[in-house]
């Protein structure tokens, strides 16, 4: 071979593992930033619409995703759950398999989770009449998941809450906690907050269209705490087992001016914290609310000082810090970033960028993060650096090596 011809082949076989590590297909990409110790891509760049995906670590040390995928989102009707595994120790993810579809309608918002007698949970949503607000909540329960492929199902149902006039009063009492409001109304415009006052009087609306988004809380008592919202409120509500999953009753709701999505954190003296995604009025910012009763009841949403349109996720460390991993911009979804505090969430001093893209390149959201005994965090978000170019992301990150 001609010595000038070997930089040029050299070039082109580094640059043909790079394309193939930035697919997923067994090389995981390296970050300039040292808290980052892995990443991949779920599965290649395709053009289906994939989002909200959900990652559950399983007591062999495999991990499993889920997420949901078809040709758009809630008006789409072959929009199905798929799945993927990373069996312990491999260094790609299994080809995607099916988790859940329910016939000629739309599923969408995955998430798993494992009780504590090591049940896993599937919770997702099957969107009746291609609207969100009448979305019907469904699981599935598997023991036999530890076998490679998709777990073996079990049970499945529907999840039927049926809030009771409590949850009236409780939206009206919790609207007078608010501010007025200051952007967005008009002399002539009936105000959001009387709208969604008479709506909330109303026992078929409150009785469906709640979703799911992010992982429940496991309490130590056995109490699953698992967060919901609606897009017909904007606002949320925690749906409550006290025997494993088996049975679930509604929270009172969480009201303010559009907190949804709700992701929970429990501080040293027992009081749970949600940060919640703001649909509301401007400026975007994180929502907070907290609960003194174990998730039965909430203080009305306020706003915190991060910014935020599109996601949040939250997760307490086994050291006691807190996670919170989301979009902190309020103008798109094209920087995701994980902030730490040692503070139960007054401040937040450390702080990385996983993706951070100039506005309008590409969209990086929904996340779904998780803590590992070794005290990594794991996590997963939807990929999408073009609108027919999208995946599922795969990232571990080192949280002792984010500085200051």
């Amino acid at each position: 071979m001609h010595d000038l011809l070997k930089p040029t082949l050299l070039c082109y076989y580094l640059c043909l593992l790079v394309q193939l590590g930035a697919v997923g297909i067994g090389f995981a990409q390296t970050s300039p930033n040292s808290a980052i110790v892995r990443e991949m891509l779920i599965f290649p760049i395709q053009a289906q619409h994939v989002h909200a995906s959900s990652l559950v670590s399983l007591p062999n040390g495999d991990f499993l995703a889920a997420w949901f995928q078809g040709s758009g989102e809630r008006t789409a009707d072959d929009v199905r759950i798929m799945g993927a595994r990373l069996k312990k120790g491999e260094k790609s993810w299994s080809e995607p398999f099916l988790m859940a579809d329910t016939p000629n309608l739309p599923d969408c918002n995955p998430v798993l989770f494992l009780n504590s007698q090591g049940k896993l949970f599937l919770v997702w949503i099957a969107v009746q009449a291609n609207r969100w607000e009448q979305s019907l909540l469904r699981f599935r329960t598997a023991t036999d998941y530890l076998k490679s492929g998709a777990p073996v199902w079990d049970w499945q149902d529907n999840i039927l809450l049926k809030p009771d006039d409590r949850f009236a009063t409780e939206v009206a009492a919790r609207f007078k906690q608010l501010p007025h409001p200051t952007a967005g109304w008009a002399e002539y415009a009936q105000s959001y907050d009387s709208m969604i006052i008479e709506a909330s009087k109303d026992p078929r609306k409150r009785s469906i269209g709640w979703m799911t988004r992010i992982k429940p809380m496991l309490q130590e008592n056995g109490r699953i705490i698992l967060p919901l919202y609606s897009d017909g409120y904007n606002m949320g509500l925690m749906a409550i087992s006290d025997n494993d999953g088996t049975t679930w009753r509604p929270s009172l709701p969480l009201v303010g001016r559009g907190p949804i999505q709700p992701a929970l954190a429990r501080k040293r003296n027992g009081t749970l914290v949600a940060y919640l995604r703001d649909s509301g009025d401007n400026p975007g910012r994180v929502q907070v609310s907290e609960s003194k009763d174990k998730g039965e009841s909430w203080t009305a949403a306020t706003k915190t000082d991060i910014p935020n349109t599109a996601s949040v996720e939250m997760l307490v460390l086994t050291d006691g810090k807190w996670a919170f991993l989301g979009n902190d911009i309020d103008d798109g979804r094209h920087r995701l970033s994980l902030y730490l505090s040692d503070d139960e969430g007054k401040t937040w001093k450390r702080k990385i960028r996983l993706e951070d893209h100039p506005p309008g390149k590409g969209g990086y959201s929904y996340p779904s993060l998780i803590q590992t005994p070794d005290g990594l965090l794991h996590m997963t978000y939807s990929y999408h650096p073009e609108n027919n170019r999208k995946s599922i992301k795969y990232v571990v990150v080192d949280p002792t090596r984010i500085s200051l």
